[in-house]
């Protein structure tokens, strides 16, 4: 039976051909970028991470990989803790080493693509995690011999542990091999309690979708890509720039807004001191309130 290949919103394409490829990478030699700016990372709360029972926070491990803690639950968002992704090392080591992590009960993964799902990475967790996927995926897990693993489709809620899940649309698409491009689906995650609503957008370009999030649900964090953008002829399809980052954070009615996707991998030619330059620069502009904006240190936790 043929997999089925899955599509954007409005069948949006993200699609790029051999020659915008190369036409990129000869764009690429010809830009001189200063790579010396390092995310600031600060010496991670171990030992309270392990022990919290009652607070609900937030820790940024680096890239798209966050630690949440809620209900007294470990979350893990797209864990990735490799040290290179291709000819490309890592920019700034993880926020906590994985062997320091407390058991980690649920893993929400938002699509394939290596910087995201990282098998080395997944089977070093503690504990024995339940894997939220996207639909399509489950098969990949289930091959590795995990053994709790559940599907989603965009819109799909399910309570798990006691928290809500949503799986959301974003603008993207997947790959890991030669034949397999886009026969899993992509997203972000909405978990929420009474108390606590918190959107992990995952990789997506700007789209309608982001006013449908706060449409239908009420989010306080939003932890929103504002990396891997340039060049934008060449991204804007599948990834936000963070002017588009703060329009987005805005469509969702958020209260607060948590960036990442930045500063761990150089997966395009901005580099991490540009995102934040520029979100912060469109951020004053638009008179949004400074507290709102949660830039945080690798390693850093935030109580909510």
């Amino acid at each position: 039976m043929k997999r089925k290949r899955y599509e954007n919103l409005d069948q949006v394409s993200t699609a790029k051909t051999f020659k915008d490829l190369r036409n990129w990478r000869k764009e690429r030699r010809g830009k001189n970028k200063d790579l010396s700016f390092q995310v600031p990372s600060v010496q991670p709360e171990v030992q309270f991470l392990h022990t919290n029972k009652t607070e609900p926070t937030i820790t940024w491990i680096g890239h798209s990989t966050f630690l949440i803690q809620i209900n007294e639950k470990n979350i893990l968002t797209d864990p990735v803790w490799a040290n290179q992704l291709g000819i490309d090392k890592r920019l700034t080591p993880p926020g906590i080493h994985i062997t320091d992590l407390p058991p980690i009960d649920i893993v929400l993964i938002s699509h394939s693509h290596y910087d995201h799902l990282h098998y080395s990475s997944i089977k070093k967790l503690k504990g024995n995690p339940r894997f939220l996927v996207p639909v399509g995926l489950g098969q990949w897990f289930r091959k590795r011999k995990f053994q709790h693993v559940i599907e989603f489709s965009w819109w799909d809620e399910q309570k798990v542990v006691d928290l809500d899940f949503t799986f959301t649309p974003a603008q993207h698409w997947t790959k890991r091999t030669l034949t397999d491009t886009n026969r899993s689906h992509w997203g972000g995650w909405i978990l929420n309690n009474d108390n606590t609503c918190i959107y992990f957008a995952g990789d997506s370009g700007y789209f309608k979708g982001f006013q449908e999030m706060g449409k239908r649900h009420s989010i306080d964090y939003c932890l929103m890509p504002i990396g891997a953008y340039e060049p934008e002829w060449f991204m804007s399809s599948q990834h936000v720039n963070p002017e588009e980052a703060v329009q987005a954070f805005i469509d969702t009615g958020a209260k607060y807004m948590v960036p990442m996707h930045y500063g761990a991998y150089r997966l395009a030619d901005d580099t991490p001191k540009e995102a934040l330059d520029r979100l912060c620069t469109d951020w004053d502009q638009r008179e949004l309130e400074r507290e709102r904006l949660k830039v945080m240190k690798i390693g850093e936790t935030i109580r909510l």
